[in-house]
C-alpha cells in the first residue's frame, strides 16, 4: 500500500472531517481556505485513493444497552496456519468483537470486546471464544472508565515533511 502525499490543505482537510463527517463541501471549503470546486476535488481525491476509507456514525455505547467494555487476550494452539486462519474467520462473525490484533508478547491476539452486561460476556467467552478447537488460553480485562478514546488519527508529524 502506497504512501499518498499529502499537502497542508489535505491534512487540514482530513483534520476537520474527523470531527464532523457530515460537513458541507462548502463548510468544508470555508475552513480550509478553499472554494467548493477545488475542495471537492481533493475530497474525492482523497476518498478514491484511500486515505479516507469510509463514512460512519459513531454511537455510543451505553444508550444502545452495551454497558460491558472488555479487553481479552488470547493464545491459540501452534498447530500452523490453519488454526490461526480458523479463528481470526470465527471473530469476524462475532458481532461483541469489535477489534482484533494480532500481537506480540505472550497472547497472541487481543481482542475488543463490547457486551451488555456479565453474563451477556460469560456467554460470549463460554459458548463461542473457549469453545473455538484453536483457543488455549484467555484473559480478561475490564474497562472501570474511559479516560480517552478517539477515533481521529493524529496527523502533525506530516507536518515535518
Amino acid at each position: 500500500m502506497l504512501k499518498m502525499e499529502l499537502d497542508r490543505t489535505d491534512r487540514r482537510i482530513l483534520e476537520v472531517l474527523q470531527q464532523n463527517g457530515r460537513i458541507t463541501n462548502a463548510e468544508l471549503a470555508n475552513r480550509v481556505a478553499l472554494s467548493p470546486s477545488p475542495c471537492l476535488r481533493r475530497l474525492h481525491q482523497l476518498e478514491e485513493s484511500g486515505v479516507i476509507k469510509r463514512y460512519v456514525a459513531l454511537l455510543d455505547p451505553w444508550r444502545v444497552g452495551l454497558g460491558l467494555h472488555a479487553f481479552v487476550t488470547v493464545s491459540l494452539e501452534k498447530r500452523g496456519a490453519a488454526h490461526a486462519e480458523s479463528f481470526r474467520r470465527a471473530v469476524e462473525g462475532w458481532p461483541e468483537v469489535l477489534d482484533c490484533y494480532a500481537m506480540t508478547g505472550e497472547m497472541d491476539y487481543l481482542l475488543r470486546v463490547m457486551v451488555t452486561d456479565l453474563e451477556h460476556f460469560s456467554r460470549f467467552v463460554m459458548d463461542r471464544l473457549l469453545k473455538h478447537e484453536a483457543v488455549t488460553d484467555v484473559k480478561s480485562s475490564f474497562v472501570l472508565r474511559e479516560i480517552k478514546h478517539t477515533t481521529a488519527l493524529p496527523l502533525n508529524h506530516l507536518d515535518a515533511e
